[in-house]
């Protein structure tokens, strides 16, 4: 899933919305991918260790969309499974992605939430909120994506998340990008959390 809410583990710096603009007819494509850290919004979901992920999308003409993603946890079997359904297009040459998703833990299922989303780009901009009305947490976002040479393509984003109970912390990320490979750097300003390098791989078909 290249959506903004939808951790980086498809596309540079959580910035595969850019520009977002309907297939000119209905289309069904899956992605497959690995990763040797999965980062949400700069923290760890897989201890620091290696994860395997993989998703199947449902785009309309129309712009609606609906879709699922899995990702393993690191280590004792543990997994996240999403599913999402949202509306997305272009307007006068500003795109948007308007969804909702559920980020469900089979194992774990008082870690389970949803949140309703909205994003917007232009250009090499993109710009994004989401809340989780449960929990009363929300999560905004800013960041650019630039292509450079030879397939090459760079990214960096700031984001803020906060809680209705728990600290607020920001976060960065860096990344490259050529084809299916993504190398990024993310730091948050979470005390005693260093920063994280990831190297990933996806492919769509």
């Amino acid at each position: 899933m290249n959506r903004a809410f939808r951790p980086s583990l498809l596309a540079a710096a959580l910035l595969g919305t850019a520009a977002f603009s309907g297939p000119a007819m209905a289309e069904l494509s899956a992605n497959i991918g690995v990763t040797s850290n999965y980062l949400f919004r700069g923290v760890s979901e897989s201890n620091d260790d290696a994860a395997v992920f993989g998703g199947l999308d449902y785009e309309h003409a129309s712009g609606l969309y609906v879709g699922t993603w899995t990702s393993s946890l690191g280590g004792g079997g543990s997994y996240e499974l999403d599913g999402y359904v949202g509306f997305a297009g272009e307007a006068g040459g500003f795109g948007y992605d308007l969804g909702f998703i559920y980020y469900g833990y089979p194992t774990d299922s008082a870690a389970e939430f949803y949140e309703v989303y909205a994003s917007f780009s232009y250009d090499i901009a993109e710009a994004g909120i989401a809340f989780d009305p449960d929990n009363e947490d929300v999560y905004v976002y800013g960041g650019v994506s630039f292509d450079l040479f030879d397939g090459f393509s760079l990214g960096a984003l700031v984001g803020h998340y906060m809680f209705d109970e728990g600290d607020d912390y920001t976060h960065g990320q860096l990344s490259l990008a050529k084809g299916d490979f993504t190398f990024a750097v993310d730091a948050t300003d979470i005390d005693d959390y260093d920063p994280r390098v990831s190297v990933s791989w996806s492919m769509n078909f």
